[in-house]
């Protein structure tokens, strides 16, 4: 029998609403939808499936954003990785003009959703800012406000000065502020989707991992410990911690440790003095820092650790040494927590949808933006499920192909990891 693991010690296993009810699935069920993985994706889609009459249900290994979805930092970012000129040249106009509306769109997806079904989260749009602390970087960025600019989104470039204004340090020398940016506490997310599913119909089960899946008859059988199911499609939303459920899938992605670490509520001065307007930031640069001071004044400091569970924040004490670095006011504060999961970074750094065979349908690999982004293709993978093919969604479907030499990843992210720190140390 599977037991549930604890939560990752982290700030938002402390101070998040209560869980709903998910108890184990320990009676056979047919349903018209399974989906495999209880994060962002699986609970959207089953809230978007239900809302439309269809029976889901979502079998989750562990309890409802146990994963990456509930220790994140919190940020909804719009967009992808790539700038819209580039995802107009991968996919062409037509398909990448969809890819662009949906992705930059997907943040004010997220609030709607958080507002329609009125889920406790602390959320808030203040902006999400891009910043540069290098030349290059600062140029890049220009050019990706550039291009959002001209198709008319709500975007603008900050120079130096505006930048001290909103940050509190002088360390970046331009940033792109998107105003449908945003924050939420992570885990009464994760919960709060998990209770809006479940009120609109759908079934979710912890403590379920799907063991085995295989097709019988006209129908897609999934293996859990104590029970059986059948369902006419399945979904597979399991990101970071995807497994052999599906031949070589597991090989499509690199699951990825990112690690984070909060401090004590903060002085009304001293966190007005960092981020007065509390916009969140990602920086740009070869390892990505990002932060946000959220609704109690804490800090939270996130970015690349050990590709290991950790559970201290002195685990990533280069973050502290970053955040003092970043303002001095800090110095002597104390840092409570720090934790980490994992993530899911496909070779092109564009989320994957595939269709292996008759019923089924993967989504996986949001490289970091997964809040707002897995939020949004729930509502795009519930369209597929009902109609079909001939259902368009937002997003290619593509095949599945492997990352070569994949069995290598630990060591290529461990020796990224090392490099990028350095490089950003000397400015390079």
């Amino acid at each position: 029998m599977n037991a549930r693991l604890p939560l990752p010690p982290s700030l938002y296993a402390d101070t998040a609403v209560a869980p709903v009810a998910t108890p184990p699935l320990d009676v056979d069920k047919t349903v018209s939808v399974a989906i495999i993985g209880g994060g962002y994706t699986g609970l959207s889609t089953a809230l978007h499936l239900a809302e439309q009459g269809v029976e889901a249900l979502v079998l989750e290994a562990q309890e409802p954003g146990w994963g990456a979805s509930g220790n994140n930092g919190g940020h909804t970012n719009p967009g992808l990785k790539h700038d819209p000129d580039q995802i107009e040249a991968d996919f062409g106009v037509e398909l990448g003009r969809r890819m662009i509306d949906f992705s930059y769109g997907a943040t004010n997806f997220t609030h709607d959703l958080i507002r329609r079904y009125q889920i406790p989260c602390e959320a808030r749009q203040n902006g999400t800012l891009r910043a540069a602390y290098n030349e290059a970087s600062a140029a890049a960025i220009e050019t990706t406000a550039q291009q959002c600019i001209s198709r008319g989104m709500p975007v603008s470039y900050l120079n130096r000065e505006q930048l001290r204004e909103m940050t509190g340090t002088d360390r970046y020398i331009g940033a792109m502020l998107d105003t449908r940016g945003g924050d939420l506490h992570p885990l009464s997310y994760a919960r709060g989707l998990a209770r809006a599913a479940i009120s609109a119909g759908a079934k979710v089960h912890g403590e379920t991992p799907a063991l085995s899946l295989r097709r019988e008859g006209s129908r897609w059988r999934i293996e859990t410990p104590r029970a059986v199911v059948h369902a006419d499609k399945v979904l597979l939303a399991t990101n970071g911690f995807t497994d052999d459920l599906w031949p070589a899938l597991r090989r499509t992605i690199v699951p990825v440790f990112s690690s984070i670490a909060a401090t004590a509520p903060l002085s009304d001065g001293v966190a007005r003095s960092i981020m007065p307007t509390r916009p969140v930031l990602y920086e740009s640069g070869h390892i990505t820092v990002y932060y946000r001071i959220d609704q109690q004044n804490r800090l939270l400091m996130g970015g690349r650790g050990p590709m290991r569970w950790i559970n201290s924040p002195s685990d990533v004490a280069y973050l502290m040494r970053y955040a003092a670095r970043l303002w001095p006011q800090l110095k002597g504060v104390a840092w409570t927590h720090g934790w980490n999961s994992r993530l899911a970074i496909t070779g092109d750094h564009y989320p994957h949808v595939h269709e292996p065979a008759d019923n089924i349908l993967i989504s996986l690999g949001c490289n970091g933006r997964g809040v707002a982004l897995s939020t949004a293709m729930g509502a795009q993978l519930a369209r597929r499920l009902i109609g079909g093919a001939k259902a368009a969604i937002d997003m290619p479907v593509t095949g599945i192909k492997p990352i070569p030499m994949h069995a290598f990843w630990p060591v290529g992210v461990t020796t990224a990891v090392i490099a990028g720190r350095v490089r950003d140390r000397l400015g390079i």
